[in-house]
């Protein structure tokens, strides 16, 4: 949708943000110019594996496909670094 375009648009666009959110957001937008998955994977220069993921996460749950998931494994030691304001 054209709701969908804007968002993936800014979330491309934006430089506070991860590079895999930002990378996402631009394999989406590539697909919905008609891109083949390899001819995506060749412009990002990333796997064509991540392409196919990412575009069938979109594909089945839209924009909540393109947020991070919850990975198995031990939780973690030590919590995330914390940002301090100056």
């Amino acid at each position: 949708s054209e709701e969908e375009a804007r968002e993936l648009g800014s979330r491309a666009a934006r430089y506070t943000v991860s590079h895999g959110q930002v990378l996402r957001a631009k394999i989406v937008l590539l697909a919905a110019e008609g891109e083949t998955n390899a001819e995506i994977a060749r412009r990002l220069d990333c796997a064509l594996r991540t392409v196919s993921l990412w575009r069938k996460g979109f594909f089945e749950e839209r924009l909540p496909g393109l947020d991070d998931r919850q990975r198995a494994g031990r939780s973690r030691r030590f919590p995330p670094r914390k940002r301090w304001r100056r």
